[in-house]
């Protein structure tokens, strides 16, 4: 035939399948793979151009944990020639080969007296042993991290970002991965090959958890998790995670798993009609007559229409959150006291300054602030008190991100909407961070987005013990910022005065307006009761 005839057996010694195919390409059975052990199963082709095991045995041999593969080089008169066998290496082997172990050539009566059944025990023991260990000293689940670059300039720190979410939502970072594609392949992102590689990694890496920091569709999420056998993340879904690991109030909760749903409904997956509740099987209802109701729903559409329920259910939920909200927005608002709304990047010091104002340093009046992305994610105030204002209302709010998803957009739209209600903004910015300029830019169209953008702002430019001088300098002339450390306290007194004097101007203008208005008020009155002029009639004849 001068064609490759791939034969799987198993460790009896029965033949599963035959397939006229290159290995890579053969026909599998699902395959039993597990943690501490091989698939079961010995893959055995022939190669009628001769020549060693390619690189689409070894990928076949890898990716679907089999037992060994080996490939029978075919002479010229149709009897085999020499046989090439591997066999994979247990994690963390080093050598030129870390993932298999590529056997000498050797004659078909040699490899008669080599002992298969043995070295793949001896294999599975050492894996074991070697998963005993690492799982012994794993307490969280170990990632890798894939950034795509298309090109951006800020690559590098959205991967970086990327490892901040990972890190808060509680994976350990064990490797990640700057990949430039100018176009994507319309099914993995990253090809095939890349996908092998980053297979390779988890394996020696003992990652179970792949993380992309682009968005992924659902049949794209599906074919990487086939082609690696790993837990696929994107980006959107681990904000999702975090959201929810950090979510505590009852607006908070709410608001998260309505994203959740509405993040989940499109990538709800079907089996069609045999998973119908209401099925004809016989008689005139096999065929769908009139008077029978069909097949009935599907699971699909189940599990759509409770999540549609839920969701009507959430929202109006939150709606009566909305209106005890506006009360107390309300209720602040005839106690004529100014507010104050603190915006910022995610992990820009928000929360952390507030404390600084309010000298809120013990519970109940602290507020939680890590040194982690969305440790807050409701709306926090607390009274403060400004030299020649009085007492204000600072209110901390919900970090801003880039590329925030569209589904948390909407979900937190009501929360982030309360900062239109204060009378300025103070818009914290991580100065010590890299991209301090992208993360200014990102909170400011969000802002734009909820029409409020035009608020008066004072920017602080926090951390600024940590920063760099010269960075330092250059951000506060092109944002005019107040370079200040909330955790120090630095700059502090310096901050609160520009806030006096913005509030101060505000309340000059808005007596201005309000002058003006008066006086328009009575014009157009006096207007009105002045003596309508006689008018001689003019005919038009």
């Amino acid at each position: 035939m001068r064609r490759e005839i791939s034969v799987l057996i198993d460790r009896r010694g029965r033949v599963i399948s035959v397939s006229v195919a290159d290995a890579k390409a053969a026909e599998l059975p699902p395959l039993r793979k597990g943690e501490t052990r091989l698939s079961g199963f010995h893959l055995l082709h022939t190669h009628p151009k001769g020549g060693g095991l390619s690189k689409g045995d070894l990928s076949a041999l890898f990716l679907s944990r089999l037992d060994a593969v080996a490939a029978i080089e075919v002479r010229p008169d149709g009897l085999p020639g020499n046989v090439h066998l591997a066999h994979l290496t247990p994690p963390g082997t080093v050598g030129e080969e870390e993932d298999w172990r590529v056997y000498p050539p050797a004659s078909p009566a040699e490899m008669e007296n080599f002992d298969l059944a043995a070295q793949v025990s001896a294999l599975e023991e050492e894996i074991a042993r070697s998963q005993r260990t690492r799982e012994a000293k794993k307490g969280r689940e170990r990632a890798i991290l894939v950034q795509i670059d298309q090109g951006e300039v800020d690559a590098e720190e959205r991967l970086a970002e990327l490892g901040e979410l990972a890190r808060t939502a509680g994976a350990e970072v064990v490797y990640r991965e700057l990949i430039f594609r100018r176009h994507l392949k319309p099914g993995t992102l990253i090809g095939a090959g890349k996908l092998e590689e980053l297979t390779s990694k988890a394996y020696h890496e003992d990652a179970e958890l792949l993380i992309f920091g682009q968005e992924l569709g659902a049949a794209q999420a599906r074919e990487i998790e086939e082609a690696t056998g790993l837990k696929v993340l994107d980006r959107t879904q681990l904000i999702l995670d975090i959201f929810a690991l950090h979510a505590q109030g009852v607006e908070s909760r709410l608001q998260v798993e309505l994203a959740q749903l509405r993040y989940m409904k499109p990538r709800l997956l079907g089996a069609g009609t045999r998973l119908s509740r209401i099925g004809a099987s016989g008689g005139s209802a096999a065929g769908g007559a009139i008077g029978t109701r069909g097949p009935g729903e599907t699971k699909l559409e189940l599990d759509r229409r409770r999540i549609n329920d839920r969701l009507s259910f959430l929202e109006n939920q939150l709606k009566e959150v909305a209106v005890r909200r506006e009360e107390r927005r309300k209720q602040r608002g005839r106690n004529d006291v100014p507010v104050i709304s603190i915006v910022g990047y995610t992990n820009a010091g928000k929360s952390t300054l507030l404390n600084a104002f309010t000298h809120a340093a013990e519970e109940p009046r602290k507020v939680l602030a890590e040194n982690k992305l969305f440790a807050t994610l409701r709306p926090t105030s607390r009274q403060g008190f400004l030299e020649g204002v009085g007492p204000v209302v600072f209110t901390d709010t919900v970090g801003f991100i880039r590329d925030l998803p569209t589904d948390l957009t909407r979900a937190f739209r009501a929360t982030l909407e309360e900062i239109g209600d204060a009378d300025i903004l103070l818009h914290v910015v991580d100065a010590a961070a890299p991209g301090a300029e992208a993360r200014h830019a990102a909170v400011t169209r969000i802002l734009q987005d909820l029409e409020i953008g035009d608020l008066p702002t004072v920017v602080a430019l926090n951390k600024a013990d940590q920063a760099d001088a010269e960075t330092l300098e250059h951000e506060r002339a092109r944002l005019g910022g107040v370079p200040i450390s909330a955790h120090s306290g630095q700059g502090l007194g310096q901050l609160k005065n520009v806030l006096s004097q913005t509030l101060e101007d505000l309340q000059v203008r808005r007596e201005d307006a309000e002058e003006a208005a008066r006086l328009e008020r009575e014009n157009v009155k006096a207007a009105l009761s002045r003596p309508s002029p006689n008018i001689p009639w003019v005919s038009t004849d």
